[in-house]
C-alpha cells in the first residue's frame, strides 16, 4: 500500500530573544518582506513601548511604513484594521503588543497571505509564538487559523518593564500544557484524535522547565523573562509541528474561554488558565496542589473571587464548557458536567 501521509508544518525563520534587539527590526523587514508597505499594528500604550521605536528606525531605513492602533483582538477591531489598510498592498505586517495586537495581525496575515513580525512587548502568552489566532467574536472568543510569524523579535529589554502579573500569566499559559497533552492523549485513546508524540513531548518540555525554575521567576529581573520567553517559543513551535493548537490548548483553556464569556471580572488570558489547569488536573486524577502551589510562587491567584467573578459564574463556566469547541474532545467529556460534580472540583481546589 502507497504511503500518502501528507502535513504542512510552518516555522519562523528567523527568531532574535534577548537584550536589546529590537534594533534588527529593519533588517528583518528588507529580508522578509514583500513589495509593498509595512504596515505596524499595535495599541497606544504598546506604541510608546516599542511602536513608536520601530516606526522611525523603518523610516529612517527608507521603509514605507503606516501605524495602526487598534484594542482588544475582537472581530469588530479586525475589520477596522483590515479597513485601515484597505486597498494598499502590505508588504509586511508587524505585530507589536503583549497578544491581542499579535493576534489581530496574525489573522490579517492569514486573510492577506502577508508575512508578519511578531513583536512581543511582554511574555503574556504563547500566542505571540503560535499559529492560531484567539479572536472574540458575538462574545465568544475562539482560536482560528492564521499563520506563524515569519520571524520573531522578543527584546528582553523591553518586556522587563511590563508588570510582573503579564510575566506570571505567559509562564502560567505555557503551565497549562500539562492538563492540555493529557488530554490530546485522552482524545487519541479514546477517540482516535491524530497525536503527535514528538509535538506533545515538546509542549512537556516547556512546562516541565518552567515548573523546575518557577522560583527563578521574578519582578523586574530581564534573565525571568528570557527564561519564560524561552518556553513560550517552544510551546509555538510544538504547535507549528501539530499543525494544530493540541500541545497547548484543552480543557484548561475551555474553561478559560467560557470564563471569559461571561464578562465579569478583570482576570487576564494566563491567570484563567491557570485556574483552568489545577481544575482539569484534578479531574484528571492528577497532583493540582503543585501546580497550585507553583502559581502561588508567582503570586498568581486561582481564585475566581479575586478577580471579581461570582463562584456561580465559575461553577457554570466548568459545566458547560465543552461546548465552546465540542469537537475538542477532553475530560471534561461531550455533555454538560454535571453541576454537582463541577461545584465539588472547585471548592476542592479552591477555584471558588
Amino acid at each position: 500500500m502507497q504511503f500518502e501521509k501528507f502535513k504542512v508544518m510552518e516555522f519562523p525563520r528567523e527568531v532574535l530573544v534577548g537584550h536589546n534587539v529590537l534594533g534588527n527590526i529593519s533588517d528583518l523587514v528588507r529580508k522578509f518582506g514583500r513589495k509593498g508597505s509595512a504596515f505596524i499594528i499595535t495599541g497606544e500604550t504598546t506604541y510608546d513601548i516599542a511602536g513608536k521605536e520601530i516606526e522611525q528606525t523603518l523610516v529612517d531605513s527608507g521603509v514605507d511604513c503606516y501605524v495602526i492602533r487598534t484594542g482588544a483582538a475582537s472581530s469588530e477591531n479586525l475589520e477596522d484594521v483590515e479597513s485601515a489598510i484597505g486597498k494598499k498592498k502590505p508588504g509586511i505586517l508587524i505585530g507589536v503588543g503583549g497578544g491581542s495586537k499579535i493576534d489581530l495581525t496574525k489573522k490579517v496575515a492569514f486573510d492577506r497571505k502577508a508575512p508578519y513580525i511578531s513583536v512581543p512587548t511582554s511574555p503574556s502568552h504563547d500566542g505571540i509564538a503560535s499559529p492560531r489566532a484567539s479572536l472574540r467574536r458575538q462574545n465568544v472568543s475562539l482560536s482560528e487559523n492564521a499563520v506563524m510569524p515569519i520571524a520573531i523579535i522578543a527584546d528582553t529589554a523591553v518586556m522587563v518593564k511590563a508588570p510582573f502579573r503579564y510575566l506570571a500569566a505567559g509562564a502560567a499559559d505555557v503551565i497549562s500544557n500539562e492538563t492540555a497533552v493529557l488530554d490530546w492523549k485522552l482524545a487519541h485513546r479514546i477517540r482516535g484524535e491524530e497525536y503527535s508524540s514528538s509535538a506533545a513531548a515538546l509542549a512537556e518540555y516547556a512546562s516541565h522547565e518552567l515548573l523546575e525554575k518557577i522560583n527563578l521567576v521574578m519582578p523586574g529581573v530581564e534573565e525571568s523573562v528570557w527564561l519564560v520567553t524561552k518556553q513560550i517559543l517552544a510551546s509555538g513551535t510544538a504547535m507549528a509541528i501539530a499543525s494544530s493548537s493540541r500541545p497547548a490548548s484543552g480543557s484548561e483553556h475551555l474553561f478559560c474561554h467560557a470564563m471569559e464569556m461571561t464578562g465579569k471580572g478583570n482576570a487576564i488570558h494566563g491567570e484563567y488558565c491557570a485556574m483552568g489547569t489545577v481544575v482539569s488536573m484534578y479531574l484528571h486524577g492528577g497532583d493540582w496542589q503543585s501546580l497550585k502551589n507553583a502559581f502561588n510562587s508567582l503570586h498568581l491567584s486561582v481564585r475566581a473571587r479575586d478577580y471579581g467573578i461570582p463562584d456561580e459564574d465559575a461553577i457554570n463556566a466548568l459545566s458547560t464548557a465543552h461546548n465552546i469547541r465540542p469537537e475538542r474532545f477532553t475530560i471534561l467529556g461531550d455533555v454538560d458536567l454535571a453541576r454537582g460534580a463541577s461545584e465539588k472540583a472547585l471548592e476542592t481546589t479552591g477555584i471558588i
